[in-house]
């Protein structure tokens, strides 16, 4: 069972990596930095957030905090990437980091405590926060990009009003256990 965990967070983390990358796929370079107001956080913002998120909670993931005393989280919310090269590479690097880590656990270490910020997490707790907090993020790219790609924007899940042929392919496959994302 514990190592159907550590492959289905896997697969949800790539599937949010995949929106991710889909989303801002679609934007120009221009709108990467783009922000709604001063307050409003643009995709590279958010990107340089997740990233820094990433590389803190999960290098060395099993024996130093999470919270690395070299992230400075302040920082992750200023203009800090000037170009689609730098925060693609970055972007890359953290889920790199994250997805490497996951990989590399097994179903010994799921009940292992570790730290984020001196409170104590299970291994799975430590993940399913992570698997709360990245979504949440992707979500503010994906609405981002949709809102500056306006009419060009090409959806990301079930078109709109194509849920009734959605659901009619899926219907028509075998019932059977598998992961969302492998048969899209």
């Amino acid at each position: 069972m514990n190592n159907s965990y550590l492959s289905s967070a896997i697969k949800q983390f790539e599937y949010y990596k995949m929106l991710g990358d889909k989303a801002m796929a679609q934007v120009s370079d221009e709108s990467l930095f783009w922000q709604y107001n001063p307050e409003s956080n643009s995709i590279a913002m958010v990107v340089n957030h997740l990233a820094g998120n990433m590389l803190s909670r999960f290098t060395d993931f099993l024996t130093t905090d999470g919270e690395k005393t070299w992230r400075n989280r302040d920082l992750e919310f200023e203009p800090y990437l000037s170009s689609r090269e730098q925060m693609i590479q970055h972007w890359n690097n953290g889920w790199d980091c994250l997805l490497s880590t996951l990989r590399n656990l097994d179903e010994r270490d799921l009940e292992k405590i570790v730290y984020i910020r001196n409170e104590g997490h299970t291994v799975i707790e430590a993940i399913n926060r992570q698997l709360a907090h990245y979504p949440y993020h992707i979500g503010q790219i994906v609405y981002v990009a949709k809102m500056v790609n306006d009419e060009n924007w090409k959806t990301l899940s079930i078109a709109r009003k194509a849920s009734d042929e959605y659901n009619a392919r899926k219907f028509n496959q075998e019932k059977g256990r598998r992961h969302f994302t492998d048969n899209p």
